[in-house]
């Protein structure tokens, strides 16, 4: 927009100063037919108004330049001191935006650890859990193997064992017997 307001100056002066010199090529049009009319006097006379006319001519066209000018650079000035301002308030908001995604990094590793450390002692759990678990199935099954060795059956909906009666006795009394192993 300034740029185009420059160009428009730029416009003004030169068409000045092309009436400026249509003015002056008349004026030395008009001024040679007096001086072939006037006598001699005249026309050193002409000649020094026309010395003096084109200076009065370059001082007001500076006048009327000097204004708009100044206003153009007023104008430069404003706009490059906003332009500093939104340039500072932009940088602070970048500022801020990577403190919030350094804050929000941060936040990132603490969930991502706490859900480490809770896989972590889940799975210790787990292991502990499960080793009594097949501590216990062990046990279990030593006992299945050792009747799927040791000849037993069903009687009338009863257990009933071949025993050993001159193997060695079991309990605090002696009530329990071996059993002899299947053939």
């Amino acid at each position: 927009m300034q740029q185009q307001e420059l160009e428009v100056l730029i416009g003004h002066a030169a068409v000045l100063m092309e009436q400026f010199e249509r003015r002056c090529e008349h004026i030395e049009r008009h001024l040679q037919s007096l001086s072939q009319q006037l006598p001699a006097i005249v026309k050193q006379s002409a000649d020094g108004s026309l010395q003096s006319l084109p200076n009065q001519v370059m001082g007001q066209v500076r006048d009327g330049l000097e204004r708009p000018v100044h206003d153009y650079q007023q104008r430069l000035r404003t706009a490059g001191s906003e332009v500093g301002t939104e340039a500072s308030a932009l940088a602070q908001q970048l500022k801020r935006m990577e403190r919030l995604h350094r804050m929000l990094i941060w936040k990132v590793i603490g969930v991502t650890a706490v859900c480490l450390l809770l896989l972590l002692g889940g799975g210790a759990w787990l292991a502990t859990h499960y080793a009594d678990v097949i501590k216990q199935n062990q046990m279990s099954a030593d006992l299945v193997n050792v009747y799927n060795h040791a000849d037993v059956t069903i009687c009338d909906g009863r257990l009933c064992a071949n025993v050993d009666p001159k193997g060695k006795r079991y309990g605090e009394h002696g009530e329990y017997l071996s059993i002899r192993a299947r053939q």
